[in-house]
């Protein structure tokens, strides 16, 4: 895979490759807990020791004090669980036995982490000589001094969250979003204060992305209250670790459970909401919930959830709640099932205040297009909506993947900042219509195309650049190239003639 082009990934590589000596015949699945709990687990080894040696220094005794580590966000790791003692026995064939040990321990004392950690490190299947290696490796990497703590293992975390994402294929949509989705939802929403909620949360990766948003522009984290959820247990416990280590304390909920059928936050209203829900999710729960509160726009069809994850978005968004979503380009212009009078019914109720129409192949698990719907309970631009076509945006930074920009490479390279300006230009009343790229469009117009919500409809076809050269000019002189190369056609397919017949074949 070639390098992101959004950060260097030298040491997020070097973590990786040195993980996947491990990987043998255990399926990739499987492996991701292995590799995830061994980073997690080297990660908050290191921290522990950093501060231990403070403690130490200050000569008060206070070094195996559980209050001087968690006061300061640190998790406190108990002596048979420290890294050194994982390290002095990476050659023995308990190495496995003893890693399970170590994260029951730290479970046991820190009680955020109960039930998280992943204790599957004895199993008959991972090669003991291997992970033994991998041991080896990482006690020559001290983590911390290749950035900031929280950074450092969430990037590490990361690369290897969109490493497994395109192992596992369309398994892998489960767990992860690209960063620069997230990001274009986040920078879009911009959530500085209040209650943040993903209902299919995966890896923690809104959140995490969230969070980061809050401390670039200044702010203080703990203005932001995290409420997440997510039906897959393993996909549960790797938010949990994803966010323990940056020092966010979420309510996803006590264990993983459908969002649908087992709705963990009945009464949270959210003043931000973002979701990658599953595309086209079939088999959803519908007849259990077919007179469910949340379907106030009209019941979803039960071969398809999309409608669904969007209604029970606004049932949890508060008075002035905004949310932004990523869903299948099928939902802008479906009418089976009911999807079109759903559709209309919330761009009636002046709900729907921007759509994004996405480049292809942002997404290693699956091919779909997709748009972005951002929606708000009370819109700064009532009765219009903004449409976007970012479908020529983006970068391919491998033969697959495309990545949208954020300016860290190439400060005119901005499309993330392009179409998160372009939305303040709409609220704030400012943007002038571009052909090809935006629109601002009232719900009258959008009634007359049926209430059809592709951007492509609205913002029209870009403007092509008049070169000065006069039409007949042009039509003379590219008829006369036009007739240049059909005389050379000509030449050359007589050439090939004679050649076929010159050993017997004739045409």
């Amino acid at each position: 895979m070639a390098d992101k082009n959004t950060a260097n990934i030298g040491f997020e590589k070097q973590i990786w490759d040195a993980a996947c000596v491990l990987r043998g015949n255990i399926d990739a699945s499987e492996y991701k807990n292995v590799v995830l709990g061994l980073i997690f687990l080297k990660y908050i080894s290191d921290r522990f020791e950093e501060k231990y040696r403070e403690l130490v220094a200050e000569g008060d005794g206070f070094e195996e004090d559980i209050d001087e580590y968690t006061s300061e966000g640190i998790f406190f790791v108990p002596p048979n669980a420290r890294w050194s003692e994982i390290a002095a026995k990476a050659h023995t064939p308990e190495i496995g036995v003893v890693i399970d040990d170590a994260m029951r321990l730290i479970e046991k004392e820190n009680r955020r982490l109960k039930d998280i950690l992943p204790k599957n490190f004895a199993r008959p299947e991972l090669d003991k000589r291997r992970l033994g290696e991998v041991v080896d490796l990482f006690t020559n990497i001290q983590m911390i001094e290749h950035g900031s703590e929280k950074d450092i293992l969430g990037r590490t975390y990361e690369y290897c969250l969109s490493m497994f994402a395109e192992q596992e294929g369309k398994r892998g949509g489960e767990f992860f979003t690209p960063s620069c989705v997230v990001r274009t939802l986040v920078e879009v929403l911009q959530p500085f204060k209040g209650r943040v909620y993903d209902p299919c949360c995966g890896s923690g990766g809104m959140f995490v992305q969230s969070a980061k948003f809050v401390e670039n522009h200044s702010g203080n984290i703990n203005n932001i209250a995290i409420y997440g959820q997510d039906s897959n247990p393993t996909t549960w416990k790797m938010a949990q670790m994803n966010l323990a280590i940056r020092g966010i304390e979420p309510d996803l909920g006590a264990y993983a459970a459908d969002t649908f059928l087992d709705d963990r936050h009945q009464t949270m209203r959210a003043d931000y909401i973002m979701a990658n829900p599953p595309f086209n999710l079939s088999n959803w729960g519908a007849s259990q919930l077919t007179d469910d509160v949340r379907w106030k726009y009209g019941t979803p069809p039960a071969n398809n959830a999309n409608f669904a994850w969007l209604q029970h978005m606004i049932y949890h968004l508060a008075p002035n709640g905004r949310m932004g979503m990523v869903l299948a380009n099928g939902s802008l212009s479906s009418q089976s099932g009911g999807e079109g009078e759903i559709r209309k019914n919330i761009i009636n109720a002046d709900l729907v205040e921007c759509i994004v129409a996405m480049p292809t192949q942002l997404f290693y698990t699956t091919q779909i297009p997709v748009s972005l719907w951002f929606l708000a309970k009370n819109k700064k631009q009532s009765e219009k909506t903004l449409f976007i076509d970012a479908r020529k945006m983006g970068t391919m930074v491998t033969r697959k993947l495309r990545e949208l920009t954020d300016g860290s490479n190439d400060p005119n390279q901005n499309d993330i900042g392009k179409i998160a300006d372009t939305y303040k230009a709409f609220c704030e009343g400012t943007l002038e219509d571009q052909k090809g790229f935006c629109a601002v469009v009232s719900t009258e117009d959008i009634a007359k195309q049926d209430y059809i919500l592709t951007p492509g409809r609205y913002v029209g076809i870009e403007e092509q650049e008049d070169d000065g050269e006069p039409f007949e000019e042009k039509m003379s002189r590219l008829t006369s190239e036009l007739s240049e190369l059909f005389a050379k056609s000509h030449e050359l397919e007589e050439e090939i003639r004679k050649k076929l017949g010159a050993i017997g074949y004739e045409i």
